[in-house]
Formats: C-alpha cells, structure tokens, sequence
C-alpha cells in the first residue's frame, strides 16, 4: 500500500495529526465535506476546511463556499498565492497554462495548501468516488496522508448528487459548465467557453485580453482564438437544435439532466486539486 495513503479506521485513530479537507467549488469535495459531517461528525469537529482561491474564480463558487459554511457549521479558510494571475504569467514568461504545463495549479492551488500546512502530520480528505479511476491529488510529502472516504464506503456518483440534493444543491454552474476552477480554465469545452461569455460576458472579456496581450502567441485552445471557438460552438448549437448545455424542450429540472448525464473522461479532467 502507498504509505501515503491512509484508511478511515487510522484517521480516527490519529490524535496527533491535523486533518484537513479541501474544497474546491466542486460537487465531489462539497459532497465529501457534508458526507463526514452527517456521518461522522466526530472527524468533522476535527476537520480544517479550506479553499485555494486563485482570484479567477467564478461568482457562483464564492456563493457555493457561502453555502458551505451555513451548512457545515464551520468556516472555509480562503488560501491564496498572494499575487494574482497575470504576476505569475509574467514569471513564467507569457506562456499561458496549459495541460502539458500546468504551473497554474502548482503555484496558485498545491503550493498555498502545503504552506498552509507547513511540515505538520496531515491527514488530507479527498473525494475520489467509489466509481472513478483516478487518484487525484495526493502530496509527496510523507507528512501528508490521504484518505479516500467515498472509496472505502462504496458512495458513486448517483450518491454525490444525492446528498447535495439533499442539503446545499447543486452549484449553480453546473447549468452550463462540467466542472470548478478558474473562469479561464483550459480543460474547458468549446459550449463552456459559449456558457461563460454568456453568463459572464465580463470574465470573457477578460480571458481574451490575456490570451491576446499576454499569451506569448499562444492560445487558451490549441491554436484558435476564443472568438474562433465561440463562433464554432454557436454554429455546432444551430446544428444540434440544443441552446446551452442541457435541453430545455424535455421538461427536466437542468440538475436532473445533469445528473442523467455521462461523467466527464477521466483523461480529460480538470486540475485534480480544482476538480473534486
């Protein structure tokens, strides 16, 4: 077994440690957060609950976050780089972040959790469900032990909805997009790209002054512009009869489509640290 791997039973065991959840904005990691504090509320008492804010989040995160911490009881420590994104683009000469190079994540989410951290005894909760084939985020420093709680209890991904149906709700951009992080995100889909210039016409103004003034000839999306991807994924909307990201000509509820719908390829994940 990884040693940095740890099970639930040693967790409860472990009086010594800090034992620490990170939320990402996502349905998995809110899940998980709400999951342990029903079910075993006295590792919630335990808990450190934090956030990795890069300031390029979404408006429906922060209003998730606010939901999360009404509901746990609890507040979600905000940690951050201390500088804002374009610092680091400039440190790492314009070259915009991509899936190959993703120094976005190293610099703006995992370093500011291992400061935060520091070089204590850490046992880190992650939401890796009982049906994903992926690992997701798990330091390499030995000091920091992950549990995978969803693993071991057997909860899939009909369970997750489940239990936000049941408490918070679903966060509000799942309407029109597949997953947390920044607003400009590269793992994004050309209709996300189309669901963030309509929901936030300003925040794709923004993407495209970066990409455009600070991108070293490169671009969010393998060579075309956003207004390339955009216009393609209009014209792909005009072909498939289908406005947004979900149907609104069957009568369902957009969480209850979404909840019917296929998960997203492990291989084309967001940044695992953004994603759970």
């Amino acid at each position: 077994m990884d040693k940095r791997k740890y099970s639930l039973a040693a967790a409860f065991e472990n009086d010594g440690a800090r034992h620490v959840l990170g939320l990402s904005g996502g349905k998995d990691s809110a899940a998980l957060a709400i999951y342990i504090k029903d079910r075993y509320p006295e590792l919630h008492e335990k808990i450190e609950y934090f956030f990795s804010d890069t300031g390029a989040e979404l408006q429906e995160v922060y209003d998730f976050l606010d939901k999360m911490e009404a509901y746990l009881g609890k507040e979600v420590v905000r940690l951050s780089s201390g500088r804002p994104f374009e610092h680091w683009l400039k440190l790492h000469s314009d070259f915009l972040p991509s899936a190959r190079q993703r120094w976005c994540t190293r610099v703006m989410k995992i370093k500011p959790f291992e400061d935060y951290v520091g070089n204590d005894s850490v046992i880190s909760y992650i939401g890796i469900r009982a049906d994903e084939f992926r690992e997701g985020y798990v330091s390499h420093k030995e000091t920091i032990k992950a549990v995978f709680p969803f693993i071991e209890d057997g909860l899939a991904r009909e369970d997750i909805f489940q239990i936000l149906e049941n408490s918070v709700g679903i966060p509000e951009y799942y309407k029109w997009r597949s997953r947390s992080g920044c607003y400009f995100c590269f793992f994004q889909s050309q209709k996300e790209w189309l669901g963030l210039k309509r929901n936030h016409p300003g925040l794709f103004e923004d993407a495209k002054r970066i990409e455009q003034e600070a991108g070293n000839g490169y671009t969010w999306v393998n060579g075309k512009s956003l207004d390339e991807v955009v216009a393609r994924a209009e014209e792909r909307e005009r072909e498939e009869g289908v406005i947004g990201r979900f149907s609104s000509s069957t009568g369902k509820r957009w969480q209850d489509e979404l909840r019917a719908s296929e998960d997203d390829d492990p291989q084309d994940q967001a940044c695992l640290i953004c994603s759970l």
